[in-house]
């Protein structure tokens, strides 16, 4: 019983696709550089044209909290999220014509929000995305860019950052970020869905 209900969380939680051709590949904000890294592999394999990093910083810290991984390799003082995925992408070659900018968003929804804008401003029309994120941000991260863009195709190619589907169980700290991913794919979307109706 107990590994059936493990399943269950994990199977929710950690969405993960194979890339395949898209017209764009999204990075929600945050502070590790894995995403970015991943984002910039994909698109030196040829998977979409365009990267869009989101992000200022988290509305409830109110400034850029620092990078979280490698920090010997990104040591600068980054004013915001986007500023830093930015710095990634461009350390792994991509070039700046590819590299959009939202910099105004503060939490996941908004990251989807004001990707939108973004790209309706750019005039791309968006039929397939890839999403970078954090593997325990995954069902969040597809769910919010889903009602965003209800008619693309999402495919997730997560990073693992602090936790991975074989380990978060197995740490209190693993645990709180899993089980609070679930609480606030209730939670969050209350608002929203009663908004929709």
């Amino acid at each position: 019983m107990y590994d059936r209900f493990l399943n269950n969380f994990t199977d929710f939680i950690f969405v993960e696709h194979e890339p395949k051709e898209a017209d764009i590949i999204f990075i929600p904000g945050n502070g590790f550089p894995q995403m970015a890294l991943e984002a910039a592999k994909l698109w030196k394999e040829g998977y979409a044209k365009w990267i869009l990093p989101s992000g200022r910083y988290s509305t409830l810290v109110g400034h850029f909290s620092g990078v979280m991984a490698m920090q010997e390799r990104f040591s600068n003082n980054y004013r915001t999220e986007w500023e830093f995925l930015h710095e990634v992408l461009r350390s792994e070659g991509v070039p700046d014509e590819v590299i959009l900018r939202e910099e105004q968003a503060t939490y996941t929804y908004e990251n989807a929000l004001m990707s939108k804008k973004v790209t309706d401003e750019k005039g791309l029309e968006i039929h397939q995305a890839i999403i970078c994120c954090k593997s325990h941000h995954a069902r969040r991260c597809q769910m919010y860019y889903q009602l965003v863009y209800p008619d693309a195709e999402l495919l997730i190619c997560p990073s693992d950052a602090e936790v991975s589907r074989e380990n978060w169980h197995t740490t209190a700290e693993g645990i709180d970020l899993v089980l609070g991913e679930i609480e606030r794919c209730g939670g969050q979307f209350h608002k929203i869905l009663r908004d929709l109706k």
